[in-house]
C-alpha cells in the first residue's frame, strides 16, 4: 500500500480544508530539495513550476534556510511603525537593482498586496479611479487586484470595482489584428485605447500589466509594445504599473523583464521570485510619486509590512542571484530548454506553439496546428501522464486558447535536469496520444 493513500490524512483533508481552486494532487508531499519534491513514498518529482512559480533558487536552499534560522532566533516580526536593518538594506538594494528612478520601496507579503498598494497609490496621486488591465491578466485575489484580474475568478462574486476596464492582450500566436500575416500590435493597441477613451469618464488612474502574462498562457508583450503602452499612459495622465511577480529577479534572462524594452514603469511590483518561495513582496516607485502620495496621506498599513525576517530573505535572494550569475544562467538554461521544446514541437503535431523568455516558457497544445483548435482534454491528459512519470507542470486552460503548459523550473536547474524534464515530457505526450488513439481514458 502506498503511503500516499493514508485514509486518515485524506479524510481530514476532505473534512477540514476549503477547496480554493481545482483539485489536489493525489499524493502527500513530505519534503523538497533543489528542483525536486518528494511524496510520502519517497518518489522524486521534478518541479518544473518552481512551486507556485516562486522557488527561484530551488527548494530548501541552504543559504535561505540559514537566514531564516538566524532571523527566527533574533528578529522575526515587529510593530509596523518600527524599522530594522534588513528592511532598509533591502529597500536600498532594490533601488540599486531596479531600473534607474525607482528609489522608494514598500515591503509586503504577497503579490496581491503589492498590487493593491500600487493601485491605491496611483489613484491617490492621479486623482483618478479607473484602472485598465489586460483581458488574460492575473494580479491577485484581493479587491483591487481581483478587479484587474481577467483570466479567471470573475463570475459569481458580484460587481468588480467601479472603473475596471480591460483591453485584449497582444497574442502573437492568435492575433486579432494582422499585417502581412503577423500580429499588428500597434493597430490593436490603438483600437483598444480608442475603446478605453470611449468608456472613460475622464478619471483614468493606471494601467497594470505583466510583461509576460503567465496565467494568461505565457503571452509575451512584443518588442516595442511596452514603450507604446507607456506613451498611451503618459498621454492620458495615467501611471504604468508593471507586475513582475513572475518575471522579476532574473527569471527571463534579465534582472527585470521590462529592461529588454528600456521602459521604466511608474510603479514596479514584485513578489514570488523576490522571496524565493517565502512570502515577500515589494512595491517600488519613484521619489516624486512617493512624495506626492505622502503629501496626500497615503495609507497602506498592514500587520506584516516591513517585517525583518522576510526582508532578510529577500536580501539573501538578491545576493545569491547576483553572486552566482543566475540571471545569465536563466538565459543559457532557457535557451537549452526552449531548444528542447522546439524539438518536441517538430516531433509532435499537437504542440502548436512554444514561446516565452529565459526560464518562463509556454507550450500550447492544439488539436490541429492549422486551425489552432484548443486541445483541453489532451493537455490535461499530458499533465496527468507527466505527473505519473515524475514531472510536475502546470497547465492553463482559457477560452479561445489551447491548453498551455507553464514551464518555469528554478534558476538553479541543471542541464541534466532540463534534459530529464524534456525526456519526461516526450514520454507523457506519447502516452497521452497513444491512450487517446486506443480510446482509453487517460491515466489518473
Amino acid at each position: 500500500m502506498s503511503h500516499n493513500d493514508d485514509p486518515l490524512f485524506w479524510q481530514r483533508a476532505r473534512q477540514h480544508l476549503v477547496r480554493y481552486g481545482g483539485s489536489f494532487e493525489p499524493m502527500i508531499i513530505e519534503r523538497a530539495q533543489g528542483c525536486w519534491v518528494y511524496d510520502a513514498d519517497g518518489r522524486g518529482i521534478l518541479d518544473f513550476t518552481s512551486g507556485q512559480m516562486s522557488a527561484l533558487l530551488g527548494h530548501a536552499h541552504p543559504e535561505i534556510a540559514a537566514v531564516v534560522t538566524e532571523s527566527i532566533h533574533t528578529l522575526d516580526h515587529l510593530f509596523s511603525g518600527m524599522l530594522s536593518r534588513p528592511v532598509v538594506e533591502l529597500a536600498t538594494r532594490l533601488a540599486e537593482a531596479t531600473p534607474p528612478g525607482l528609489d522608494r520601496c514598500l515591503l509586503l507579503s504577497t503579490g496581491a498586496e503589492s498590487n493593491e498598494a500600487a493601485l491605491r497609490m496611483a489613484k491617490l496621486v492621479t486623482g483618478g479611479w479607473e484602472v485598465v488591465g489586460f483581458a488574460q491578466s492575473w494580479h491577485g485575489m484581493t479587491g483591487g487586484a481581483a478587479a484587474a484580474t481577467y483570466s479567471a475568478g470573475r463570475k459569481g462574486y458580484g460587481p468588480a470595482a467601479v472603473g475596471s476596464l480591460a483591453i485584449p492582450a497582444p497574442n502573437s500566436y492568435r492575433p486579432r489584428f494582422t499585417k502581412d500575416g503577423v500580429l499588428d500590435w500597434q493597430t490593436e493597441l490603438d483600437d483598444a485605447f480608442a475603446l478605453v477613451d470611449a468608456q472613460s469618464t475622464g478619471a483614468l488612474a493606471a494601467f497594470i500589466a505583466e510583461p509576460i502574462l503567465s496565467s494568461g498562457g505565457i503571452i509575451e508583450l512584443p518588442a516595442g509594445y511596452m514603450a507604446a503602452l507607456k506613451r498611451k499612459c503618459e498621454e492620458r495622465g495615467m501611471l504604468l504599473i508593471l507586475d513582475e511577480a513572475q518575471t522579476g529577479v532574473g527569471r527571463t534572462g534579465m534582472m527585470f523583464a521590462c529592461e529588454r524594452d528600456g521602459v521604466t514603469p511608474d510603479i514596479l511590483t514584485l513578489s514570488k521570485t523576490l522571496g524565493a518561495g517565502l512570502p515577500l513582496a515589494a512595491m517600488v516607485t519613484s521619489a516624486a510619486i512617493e512624495e506626492a502620495a505622502h503629501a496626500k496621506g497615503f495609507l497602506f498599513y498592514t500587520t506584516h509590512v516591513s517585517d525583518p525576517l522576510p526582508a532578510a530573505v529577500g536580501l539573501k535572494v538578491l545576493e545569491v542571484v547576483q553572486r552566482d550569475g543566475l540571471v545569465q544562467r536563466a538565459q543559457v538554461a532557457g535557451e537549452r530548454l526552449k531548444a528542447g521544446l522546439l524539438r518536441l514541437q517538430q516531433k509532435h503535431d499537437c504542440i502548436g506553439d512554444v514561446r516565452g523568455r529565459g526560464l518562463l516558457l509556454g507550450l500550447e497544445v492544439v488539436i490541429d496546428r492549422r486551425t489552432k483548435e484548443p486541445a483541453f482534454a489532451l493537455g490535461e491528459a499530458i499533465g496527468r501522464e507527466a505527473m505519473a512519470l515524475g514531472l510536475s507542470m502546470n497547465i492553463v486552460k482559457l477560452p479561445q486558447m489551447g491548453g498551455v503548459f507553464r514551464i518555469a523550473p528554478p534558476l538553479t536547474v541543471s542541464d541534466g535536469e532540463i534534459d530529464q524534464g524534456l525526456a519526461l515530457m516526450d514520454q507523457a505526450i506519447e502516452k497521452a496520444l497513444s491512450r487517446r488513439t486506443a480510446g482509453a481514458a487517460p491515466a489518473c
